[in-house]
């Protein structure tokens, strides 16, 4: 299997990740392409150097939020545009309820990207559903790290999707 072939089947297995990862970094629609095609050719140019340290999945998800990084680096210098509209049509049984899942999606997508850098690479990587270990391996963190990190998200977007909600009753 030739190097095109197989970057194509790790595409077929991966993109979607790939695509949720530029999503969780960037709203406008034109950029969101931009980083997508930037993670593309980053993991192109990266997964030849993969050593089989870790999962090829983590390895591409790390080279991916390295890029969006960068990229959220470049475009806070650059003045901002409006985000266009997301909403895609769903094959949902009903209007109304498509019109609520696309709502609650880009609330997520709109309070995940919200969330400092240092909280929203690990919340991202939870989403995609790696483990807190591999996690703190991916972003070279303890452990204590990244759940320190993931509370501070869940609370974060806790309060970003439901901020009318009764803050919990803390004890000592």
């Amino acid at each position: 299997m030739g190097r095109d072939q197989s970057f194509e089947a790790l595409l077929s297995e991966h993109g979607a990740m790939l695509r949720r990862i530029a999503s969780g970094y960037e709203a406008d629609r034109e950029r969101r392409r931009e980083l997508e095609q930037e993670i593309l050719l980053a993991v192109w140019r990266a997964v030849p150097k993969h050593r089989g340290e870790a999962p090829l999945r983590a390895f591409i998800a790390r080279v991916a939020h390295n890029r969006a990084v960068t990229h959220v680096a470049r475009e806070a210098a650059e003045p901002r545009r409006q985000p266009l509209d997301e909403g895609a049509p769903s094959s949902e049984p009903t209007p109304h309820d498509a019109a609520e899942t696309r709502d609650m999606h880009q609330r997520l997508e709109q309070a995940v990207r919200a969330l400092p850098l240092s909280l929203r690479q690990p919340a991202l990587l939870t989403l995609e559903g790696f483990a807190p270990a591999e996690i703190a391996e991916m972003l070279d963190l303890n452990a204590n790290a990244v759940s320190i990190r993931l509370t501070r998200a869940k609370a974060a977007l806790r309060e970003a999707l439901n901020p009318a909600a009764p803050a919990p009753e803390v004890r000592p």
